[in-house]
């Protein structure tokens, strides 16, 4: 069996431009949202990325009708989907098949769904999501791996739901179901991340009353049914948050293009604090490498603090500022497993649960590293293009669920990276062409 593998020759500074794409986790709640809609919804900026294609398969397996008008552009019509259960094979790889619990509530009054899959960084468990499923009168019921949920009255109605912890995906899965239901939803608690407004923003042009998103007190008024139109995703923070680490860690120069700048305060404020230079412009950012990082403490909060998912990347790129920093993971409780990798590669860290002390400063060797999850991977990457001597990374099947191109935008870049399958059949490696 064939195995992809990045292998990376270090030492290169990025330089150039870079296009990013539209934001994973906007998309991923917004396909499965298209199951609400009685009309053909068309889709643009959708990024390219295994987590996108795989939640478009679960909706053809439901009957969703999914035509590529070109590249980052689809149009889902749902008029003709049923009530059938999704795909095991599929719904067990992605975190964000939770979302098919509320989107097949609101369509169909129950949903039958496998707990989500995705990366494993620790118990990231559903109960906000439960919780809010049961308030807007659906019976939830986890057994064998699978979430079973049923309106007892054959539809959901509206409620108020005070969450007990600020949860990005439970605020935008009760969105999902509330849009439809009859009568008013309070979400109290709520997450204020910009992935929250553009789940609203795609659902009010189509006929939807939500409103406060972005805040922490969302407010639906259910509505009889959605119908048709066009939204266009908004560009993806955390990508363009890994490009500007990477730029940052190499003392490169890279223009990030196509960005929100406001989403990336929180990111631009914390490299500066590492003496890289940040210029912001409309749609974009410039990055510039200092040429000794600093030290900087961080600690990851809901948004508009600093990004669970920005944390690993910015813990390869402190790994090389002079002095200790500290990392302290407000979110989940086991985000540190990348940590054995790059000691690995001669950092040196230590972890006392969601605390990390790195002594940074010290050069990086390339090793044999494993992607351990989707932003641990992209941290992996961005220590072996500042490492001496080659870095192979494995288990990469994790970094493409969420970063579309990402080899081909970092060879555009100047990075010395290329995709090998590692072994063909005759037992010798393979190196895959990368545009």
């Amino acid at each position: 069996m064939n195995v992809e593998k990045y292998v990376i020759n270090g030492g290169s500074p990025l330089r150039g431009e870079v296009e990013i794409s539209g934001a994973k986790n906007a998309a991923v709640a917004i396909i499965p949202a298209a199951l609400l809609v009685d009309g053909v919804c068309r889709i643009e900026n959708i990024p390219q990325i295994s987590d996108a294609d795989m939640l478009l398969t679960i909706l053809s397996h439901l009957g969703s009708k999914v035509r590529f008008v070109n590249r980052t552009t689809i149009e889902i019509d749902s008029s003709s989907a049923r009530c059938v259960d999704a795909p095991f094979e599929l719904t067990r790889k992605i975190r964000a098949s939770y979302y098919l619990i509320g989107a097949m509530l609101g369509r169909f009054g129950k949903a039958k769904t496998t707990m989500p899959g995705g990366c494993n960084f620790g118990v990231r468990p559903i109960e906000q999501h439960i919780k809010g499923m049961t308030a807007l009168g659906a019976e939830v019921d986890v057994r064998n791996g699978f979430v079973f949920a049923e309106a007892t009255e054959g539809c959901l109605r509206g409620a108020r739901i005070y969450l007990d912890k600020v949860s990005v995906g439970a605020t935008m899965n009760i969105i999902l179901a509330a849009v439809t239901a009859r009568g008013r939803t309070i979400i109290e608690n709520a997450a204020r991340e910009p992935n929250i407004v553009a789940v609203a923003n795609s659902h009010n042009p189509r006929g939807a009353e939500v409103r406060g998103a972005g805040t922490d007190t969302v407010k639906i008024n259910g509505v009889e049914k959605l119908h048709g139109g066009t939204y266009t995703i908004i560009p993806d923070q955390i990508e363009a948050g890994t490009y500007m680490a990477a730029a940052a860690a190499t003392g490169g120069e890279v223009l990030v293009k196509n960005v929100i700048p406001k989403h990336l305060e929180c990111i631009s404020a914390k490299l500066r604090e590492t003496g890289t230079i940040i210029q912001e412009y409309e749609d974009s950012v410039l990055v510039k490498g200092a040429k000794h990082l600093r030290r900087a403490n961080l600690k990851t909060l809901p948004y508009p603090g600093f990004p669970t998912d920005m944390q690993p990347q910015m813990g390869a790129l402190l790994c090389l500022a002079t002095g200790t920093s500290v990392i302290t993971e407000g979110i989940y409780d086991n985000r540190f497993k990348y940590v054995n990798e790059l000691r690995k590669m001669g950092a040196e860290i230590q972890v006392d649960g969601r605390i990390a002390v790195i002594e940074g400063g010290h050069e990086l060797s390339g090793a044999v590293v494993q992607a351990c999850d989707l932003r641990a991977g992209a941290a992996m990457v961005i220590a072996g293009l500042c490492a001496k001597g080659e870095t192979i990374v494995e288990d990469v099947h994790y970094i493409e669920r969420g970063y579309e191109n990402f080899v081909g935008k970092l060879r555009a870049l100047g990075a010395d990276i290329s995709v090998v399958d590692f072994p063909d059949d005759d037992g010798t490696e393979k190196i895959i062409s990368v545009s």
